[in-house]
């Protein structure tokens, strides 16, 4: 069985357009797949556990994985993932990997699918809060999926949080952004809203 780490996964330099195609693909072939209800326990106050299993199938293929989420509010950073994965035809125990860079870009991807699905026409004003990994990869791959339009982020301001945000992404040239002291105006025209709080 192999251990795949956090620097092993990111080293691979997946792009978030794969991570967009990866996850637009599942949407569409959700029912092969079979998704059960997450299992919270919450064992003491602000400490959860959170086992989510899975099996995909194909024509040739099958795989089982369970991915374990747990927080506790002291520990550094407080949110720990990680992902076992086997054969679901033999039950070979294939690898046991990180989860926090797949959950935050899987996550991500499907906030960033839903907007470039639903959103209105046109959209170019996105509210955002909530500025930690989940809402830097929504954003990453918003910006890398539309590189000809251009974006204002409407960020609110929290704990230095927006000055990071803005500079992660100044690189980018259809990024803009503004800074707001509440959420009635990081709503108030915007005409998407991402929280990630």
């Amino acid at each position: 069985m192999k251990i795949i780490t956090f620097e092993k996964i990111k080293s691979l330099g997946i792009h978030s357009s794969q991570c967009y195609r990866w996850t637009e693909y599942m949407i569409r072939n959700k029912k092969n797949a079979i998704l059960p209800p997450k299992i919270s326990m919450k064992p003491y106050d602000g400490v959860f556990c959170n086992v989510m299993p899975s099996i995909i199938t194909s024509d040739n293929n099958a795989y089982a994985g369970v991915k374990i989420v747990t927080r506790y509010p002291l520990r550094e950073p407080s949110l720990d993932s990680k992902i076992l994965l086997c054969n679901a035809k033999n039950g070979e125990y294939l690898a046991l990997f990180d989860g926090d860079w797949i959950t935050s870009m899987r996550t991500g991807a499907v906030a960033a699918h839903s907007i470039m699905l639903l959103a209105k026409h046109n959209y170019q004003i996105i509210g955002a809060m909530g500025l930690g990994n989940v809402t830097r990869a929504t954003t990453q791959i918003l910006l890398e999926m539309n590189p000809h339009k251009t974006f204002l982020f409407k960020l609110l301001q929290y704990k230095g949080q927006e000055k990071v945000f803005a500079e992660r992404f100044s690189c980018y040239p259809n990024f803009f952004h503004e800074f707001f002291e509440n959420v009635h105006d990081i709503v108030n025209e915007s005409d998407v809203l991402i929280s990630g709080v």
